[in-house]
């Protein structure tokens, strides 16, 4: 027997799970499909960066529009979700950052956006009193901050339950097809049919597009974390530098949280990463060249999340260009979790309404029809 819905979501993340809180808050009843469970890969193990800062044009107006809801998540789902607003600062260690900077700034003021704001080095070391007196300057935004990834996409899919959507985890989408006006999914014994499907499946999202004649230059990658002992109070902002890979934030029991690009191994098809012990020394030792009170702290753990990063750095976000009713919402790149709760609420507009006001327009599958790559998912 075929159960009928108003719309499939494949992929439990927090965007698959934002779209389907989305779509119940406009009246429809989803189902959300998920393999292993909701914030189990990219979106539940992420360094929980709430960032509008540094981001590619593209999706400005995205993160934008999400920071709003950023600030009232907690009206939204029940949870404040540990959002924390203390800011994020970019460090320029030397004048030739400082001057990319100030090239950066001034470009988004000439495009309207107003969020990221040049800072001297006296205004550095005021919101950053640790950093080394080396460093001139930089950029911060003053809205951004850092929430729990985990605690996150749980809350927004336990919202979207109550509010009436169908959860499935534990058991993959398989036999994705169309019949007609309809999408068709198994899920185990059971089937699915919607007019709409919603392609969130992260890193494994490259092989549903590919299936449907839309691949995309998409890979499988691991971004690798790692956690300290506590040390002295010593930040509140998240720090992210301008040249080197490096991000991190302080946690209130005085822990530091590292993260910067470095890549682990991934095996998707496993679900295992593999990390590279090397290279996250060599974000622990820039930590330590930065902040004199990081040289006593030990690593207590590292780890990595599986997801999919495109070949110009930005999400495939918006309508299929070859199919009605399939939606692709996949390929944040490492930076996709501050734009969930938007992404989730636009999603819904362009499902239910047909447009959106928030401008997603270069994030579209189309961008990549000039060209035949393959899917390496």
């Amino acid at each position: 027997m075929t159960v009928k819905k108003d719309a499939i979501i494949v992929g439990g993340g927090i965007h698959g799970c934002s779209t389907a809180l989305h779509l119940c808050l406009a009246g429809l009843k989803p189902v959300l499909i998920e393999k292993d469970y909701a914030g189990r890969h990219a979106s539940g193990v992420n360094a929980g960066g709430v960032r509008q800062l540094a981001r590619d044009v593209a999706e400005i107006p995205l993160s934008i529009r999400s920071m709003g809801i950023w600030e009232r998540i907690g009206e939204l789902v029940d949870d404040d979700c540990g959002f924390e607003s203390f800011g994020q600062v970019l460090v320029a260690e030397n004048d030739a950052e400082l001057d990319a900077c100030r090239a950066r700034v001034a470009d988004l003021n000439a495009r309207g956006f107003t969020h990221e704001e040049l800072i001297d080095g006296t205004e550095l070391r005021r919101l950053v009193p640790a950093v080394a007196e080396s460093c001139p300057g930089g950029v911060v935004s003053r809205r951004d901050g850092a929430a729990q990834p985990a605690r996150t996409t749980t809350a927004f899919r336990r919202k979207a339950e109550q509010l009436g959507a169908l959860i499935r985890e534990g058991v993959a989408a398989t036999n994705i097809r169309k019949d007609g006006k309809l999408w068709h999914v198994d899920v185990g014994p059971e089937s699915f049919a919607a007019p709409v499907l919603v392609n969130a499946a992260g890193a494994w999202a490259g092989r549903i597009a590919a299936l449907f004649g839309e691949p995309v230059p998409v890979e499988t990658i691991a971004p690798m974390l790692m956690i300290t002992s506590p040390v002295a109070h010593f930040i509140d902002p998240v720090v992210i530098l301008r040249g080197r890979k490096l991000s991190f934030k302080q946690f209130p029991n005085g822990t530091v949280l590292i993260g910067g690009g470095h890549l682990a191994t991934p095996d998707q098809d496993r679900n295992e990463t593999v990390l590279d012990w090397r290279k996250l020394s060599e974000s622990a030792r820039t930590v330590a060249e930065l902040f004199e009170v990081m040289r006593s702290a030990t690593i207590v753990r590292a780890w990595a999340g599986i997801e999919a990063r495109m070949r110009d750095d930005i999400p495939v976000f918006g309508p299929s260009a070859r199919h009605e009713g399939l939606y692709h919402q996949f390929g944040f790149s490492a930076h996709g979790f501050q734009l969930g709760p938007g992404a989730g609420a636009v999603m819904a507009e362009l499902i239910v309404h047909g447009g959106t006001q928030t401008r997603i327009g270069d994030l579209g599958i189309a961008r990549f029809q000039t060209s035949t790559p393959s899917s390496t998912t």
